[in-house]
């Protein structure tokens, strides 16, 4: 564990707080796109390695796990930036009982970043945070902005997120992978 990540984890240990960060993780002597929120603690929460690229990053290993923490405060899962455009992503941590979805991304901002989030969260009855340099947004899960940053510069975000309220209510429950032959084939 490099320097950057010892401080956020004694941050987060000092602050008795959930403390996330992406970084570029060398793991085995190859290059990651990762996540890491660690507990109050000082403990690694979730830890997360992007899956998904759309070549601009070629120099990046590819992750190939969802992972799904509990935590006392919920379950919650992560994508980074270009995994929150697949629907599978977020659909595979809702179906491992993922009640948070936190996507950290950067890149281009546009408001179909707010479309599709709105959307991840309303598909799969999760709250999901949506976390970039140029916004930020707490969407719960029937789809609605419950908070968001104002657009100017440095700002905290909160909400009061109920993680039993409408969490897998929705079309989720309507599933029958039986007959989705055609994608599930890894076509």
């Amino acid at each position: 564990m490099g320097p950057s990540l010892k401080r956020v984890r004694s941050l987060a240990r000092e602050l008795k707080i959930y403390l996330g960060l992406g970084f570029a993780e060398n793991r085995d002597g190859r290059l990651y796109n990762s996540m890491a929120v660690f507990s109050p603690e000082g403990e690694v929460a979730l830890h997360y390695a992007k899956a998904h690229n759309d070549d601009d990053e070629p120099f990046n290993t590819l992750g190939g796990e969802f992972k799904v923490a509990s935590t006392p405060l919920g379950r919650w899962g992560a994508l980074i930036c270009y995994d929150r455009q697949l629907p599978e992503t977020a659909r595979i941590l809702a179906i491992k009982g993922a009640q948070l979805i936190v996507v950290p991304a950067g890149g281009s901002h546009n408001d179909m970043n707010d479309a599709m989030m709105r959307t991840r969260a309303h598909e799969n009855s999760v709250w999901v945070m949506f976390v970039h340099p140029q916004r930020i947004l707490i969407i719960n899960p029937q789809g609605t902005i419950v908070a968001q940053d104002n657009g100017g510069g440095d700002q905290v975000v909160t909400a009061r997120i109920q993680l039993g309220a409408g969490i897998g209510k929705g079309a989720i429950r309507s599933r029958r992978p039986d007959v989705y032959k055609d994608i599930l084939g890894g076509r």
